[in-house]
């Protein structure tokens, strides 16, 4: 680790553009070298000279009532029967990927209509408790009907196989592995957005989410602690969503009038 130099890390930083990665992903990867240097009190000799790449903060984006509906539709006929439950279950929490990927039952309280998250991107994401709503609720309680046998340590999405049977070629599931999570939804997300012919990334579900808690007048404060934000993070996503719900701000100002005196009422006080 004492060779590496800046000139080695920016090398890296443009080999991996090349490579098509995008300026996120390498800031991670090339953060988490910083934390092995720093371990090793190493980073200070090179990190005047070692530049993040700019990243956008405003990339992500809300899916339109419409566009939902369609892209639901495409993912009720894919092959991959998980990938429904897993994008209703998505845009009714905002959990993001991998939280939903790693999903295990015994995460899910439906007597309490909740689900606790696990790991998780932050520290402030890891072990929230998330509020199931009716249509996340539903999407869960349907889907854990697929598994009697299930147990709390099997995962609620797991490694499985799909096919065609017979010469209808009706969708058929085999090789089940409740023990190993799905490893992705990548094809199944994939074809399903170009059937549906919606432009978007999976984390866009939970711009979604966010988009339409805070048009609806929820508290910001309320969604930061359901997306599991860390303070830093609050103040970024202040600014991204900031312009979100003009009406519900203005709603919320408005009640500043209720019980202030006006001119009109200025001989009353005192």
């Amino acid at each position: 680790m004492a060779d590496i130099t800046d000139g080695a890390i920016a090398n890296y930083q443009v080999f991996r553009r090349t490579e098509g990665a995008s300026n996120k992903t390498i800031n991670n990867e090339v953060g988490t070298l910083r934390a092995l240097l720093r371990r090793y009190r190493l980073w200070a000799q090179v990190s005047p000279d070692v530049r993040m790449l700019p990243v956008r903060e405003d990339a992500g984006r809300a899916l339109s009532q419409e566009e939902e509906t369609t892209l639901l539709l495409a993912c009720a006929v894919s092959r991959s029967r998980s990938l429904l439950p897993a994008v209703t279950t998505a845009l009714s929490t905002g959990l993001r990927y991998e939280e939903l990927r790693l999903l295990t039952w015994r995460q899910i309280d439906f007597a309490n209509k909740a689900v606790t998250v696990g790991k998780s991107k932050t520290e402030h994401g890891a072990g929230r408790a998330v509020p199931l709503n009716n249509r996340a609720l539903n999407a869960l309680t349907a889907w854990a009907r697929e598994f009697p046998n299930r147990r709390p340590s099997h995962y609620v999405f797991p490694s499985e196989k799909a096919g065609v049977a017979t010469d209808d070629r009706i969708p058929a599931v085999f090789d089940t592995k409740p023990e190993t999570p799905i490893g992705s939804w990548k094809t199944a997300w994939t074809t399903a957005r170009e059937n549906a012919g919606v432009t978007c990334r999976f984390h866009d579900l939970r711009h979604t989410t966010v988009t339409r808690l805070l048009e609806r007048g929820v508290a910001f404060a309320v969604v930061a602690t359901v997306m599991g934000w860390s303070p830093a993070t609050s103040v970024r996503m202040a600014k991204r969503y900031g312009h979100i719900g003009p009406s519900a701000q203005r709603e919320a100002m408005a009640r500043l009038d209720s019980g202030t005196a006006g001119p009109e009422d200025s001989a009353t006080v005192q």
